[in-house]
């Protein structure tokens, strides 16, 4: 395992203020699915000095967003605008977890989730049965059983069929999906990468 000071390192290495921020209706590897149109524009981005495995993005980000467009996800570009560097859950938080194979749900301690939240999962692997930033929604949560959820391809359908495991790297987060009827200002404030 790499030591904190070398992890700190390669995060300062890796982001660097200047650095640009997007705005995506979608997951893409690739840094697809970016907002277009009206007086939409990448923002720069001010990271501080990583510290304990972890580098953050300091002050609050706005975007014009034209009507029409549903913010989901946010990407992030090295400086020259071309390198893409990858993207977040727009309003989540990046969560290790664990699959309940026999029972065919997720295993996350402490999520906070409830009915009908949405959901993602990526990573180098996500769980079989389902696809890496896709949006779900959270199903079967219990007061008796809080660190366990099922997910369900619509709003209060049926569980999913879980049949294998995720890749150790593999993360959930509850995402946000903010929809613009009109012309609107979505805004990004602090968020953090951590190794």
């Amino acid at each position: 395992m790499l030591v904190d000071a070398r992890v700190n390192a390669i995060l300062d290495t890796e982001f660097a203020s200047g650095d640009l921020m997007s705005l995506h209706t979608a997951y893409s590897a690739s840094g697809a699915n970016e907002i277009t149109g009206g007086s939409y524009a990448r923002q720069t981005i001010s990271w501080s000095a990583a510290s304990g495995r972890s580098k953050a993005a300091s002050g609050t980000s706005s975007f014009s967003v034209p009507a029409g467009n549903t913010v989901v996800f946010i990407g992030i570009w090295a400086s020259n605008g071309t390198t893409f560097r990858g993207m977040w859950p727009n309003g989540g938080t990046e969560r290790s977890f664990q699959v309940d194979l026999t029972n065919e749900r997720i295993y996350c301690e402490g999520h906070g989730m409830v009915d009908d939240d949405n959901v993602v999962f990526f990573g180098a692997t996500v769980p079989t049965g389902l696809t890496a930033g896709t949006v779900y929604y959270v199903v079967d949560t219990t007061a008796g059983d809080p660190d366990y959820f099922s997910v369900a391809a619509t709003q209060g359908g049926g569980a999913i069929n879980i049949s294998g495991q995720p890749s150790k790297d593999a993360c959930v987060s509850q995402i946000v999906l903010e929809a613009y009827a009109g012309d609107g200002t979505h805004q990004v404030t602090a968020f953090s990468e951590g190794m």
